[in-house]
């Protein structure tokens, strides 16, 4: 995400109803990609919103821009099962 990004804080309420509806489940980590570039790249991040799902650090799901919650979970729960 970025502070100057409309879609990210279109999905900004989404992102916190998963926070709290996988609480303890999962880990939501933020990354600014204009303060973390290294990371950035790292994950071939090329636009923002960019939702990356990790298990045992390997990227097991993707999403870009703005998505309904749904989708979002979708991918969760898949890694989660």
């Amino acid at each position: 995400y970025a502070d100057w990004c409309a879609p990210c804080k279109v999905m900004a309420p989404v992102i916190e109803e998963i926070k709290k509806e996988y609480e303890g489940k999962i880990s939501v980590e933020e990354i600014d990609v204009d303060t973390n570039q290294p990371l950035t790249s790292q994950y071939g991040v090329l636009s923002i919103p960019t939702y990356l799902v990790l298990k045992d650090d390997h990227e097991v799901g993707r999403l870009v821009g703005v998505n309904p919650k749904v989708k979002l979970a979708e991918i969760i729960n898949k890694a989660l099962a």
